[in-house]
């Protein structure tokens, strides 16, 4: 199917989705819905904020654990937990083929721990590496690999892929 360009407003009755579809077998996967009550009028960085109210799905990981492709792709994730949590993320093969990346393929994730009673950290897994800032450890901001419970406990990492099997990972917010 060819891209089109429109000069004006696009408008629909019933929402729109982005999809993707498979290569290999034509298979169709919606990876985002925005409904009739969503607005993206006059939209801008300063106004554009993500919540788990408006994400189209989130994940919820409440223990330690590997999040699945799946859930990561959600590109929300929350956790609740009393006890400290430790989120590795799942390989770039795997999180690579869940979202069809190529180089260059960026994902935002938000973690969102204000309804945690403890510090949830974030792990790569093998194909993920540590962005300079990321490695350089939590004496910036951008290489804070932990998210604190209640109030402050909101993060935004950046997962930008190198190729379709491997990524670089860091904390954007």
């Amino acid at each position: 199917m060819a891209n089109t360009t429109f000069s004006g407003p696009v408008r629909s009755q019933n929402g729109f989705q982005t999809i993707t579809v498979a290569a290999g077998t034509g298979t169709v996967t919606v990876d985002a819905t925005f409904g009739t009550a969503t607005s993206v009028t006059d939209l801008t960085t300063t106004n554009l904020v993500f919540t788990d109210l408006n994400h189209p799905t989130t994940a919820a990981i409440n223990a330690t654990a590997t999040a699945t492709a799946t859930q990561v792709a959600t590109g929300y994730i929350t956790s609740t937990s009393a006890a400290a949590t430790t989120i590795t993320l799942p390989t770039g093969t795997l999180l690579g083929a869940a979202l069809g990346a190529t180089k260059g393929t960026v994902l935002d994730l938000y973690v969102d721990n204000t309804a945690g009673a403890n510090t949830v950290t974030i792990a790569v897994a093998t194909n993920g590496i540590l962005s300079a800032a990321a490695a350089a450890g939590s004496g910036a901001g951008a290489g804070l690999l932990t998210v604190p419970s209640g109030v402050t406990g909101l993060a935004r990492f950046t997962i930008m892929f190198s190729s379709a099997t491997a990524y670089v990972f860091t904390r954007t917010a």
